[in-house]
């Protein structure tokens, strides 16, 4: 089993060793806001045992935020991969948990294939996104997956994120509840996830997401990470 529980000095970067940044502007493909940069301001330990990533309106205006991913650090195949996270909620905010395959320096996106374990915006505050990308069915309108109605307002705790991975599906659960399964007979094209994925843990504000665009988007807005946990299908995320 693999887990990361962000425990140490407040301020302390991501461990390096495991998380590396991805930085910079210009949309990131959907017209988002951020300039995501390598600043702790943006991305530390918080001390409370959590990773917290932050989007803040800089003085000149700079909406910046990070992008962590740990692309030739750590990556998996097959199992299960969960976190606990609480997302930040407000106007124009779209935090992500969500992995991509190790080749996409070689083969590009989306035939690298990507699963989205969590994807949650502020204008729809009580549901999760669970979607799989694939060559010839990716995008914000073509990606394939399913959301879930938590009841409320998912920015008020931290709940568990999962999904559970093998040859044949991709399952994904809400606070231990399955909630969608996807297998290759459900996608219009070829099956990329079916080699070893990394994972990316993002805050991104605005963009094209439906109803998510905003000029005023609710700043400062805080992703807390308290634990990552890759192991075995059937293994589940102990409370902390």
């Amino acid at each position: 089993m693999w887990v990361q529980d962000f425990r140490g000095p407040a301020g302390t970067p991501p461990d390096p060793a495991v998380w590396a940044h991805e930085v910079g502007g210009g949309g990131w493909g959907d017209g988002q806001l951020q300039v995501y940069t390598d600043d702790p301001a943006n991305a530390a330990l918080d001390g409370a045992g959590h990773l917290a990533i932050t989007a803040r309106r800089e003085a000149d205006g700079t909406i910046t935020s990070a992008r962590l991913t740990t692309q030739g650090r750590f990556a998996t195949s097959y199992g299960r991969v969960e976190a606990r996270i609480k997302v930040p909620g407000g106007v124009g905010t779209w935090p992500a948990f969500w992995m991509l395959g190790v080749d996409i320096d070689d083969v590009g996106w989306p035939a690298c294939g990507e699963i989205d374990v969590m994807e949650h915006v502020g204008a729809d505050p009580r549901r999760c996104h669970g979607t799989a990308h694939g060559p010839g069915w990716s995008g914000l309108g073509g990606g394939i997956g399913a959301a879930v109605d938590a009841g409320v307002d998912l920015a008020e705790d931290f709940h568990d994120y999962a999904v559970a991975w093998d040859e044949s599906s991709v399952t994904w659960f809400l606070d231990g509840r399955a909630y969608h399964r996807l297998t290759p007979a459900d996608v219009p094209g070829a099956w990329p996830l079916d080699r070893e994925l990394f994972l990316v843990l993002n805050l991104a504000i605005g963009g094209d997401w439906p109803g998510n665009a905003t000029d005023v988007p609710a700043l400062p807005a805080v992703l807390l990470v308290d634990r990552l946990v890759v192991g075995q299908a059937d293994t589940g995320l102990s409370q902390s």
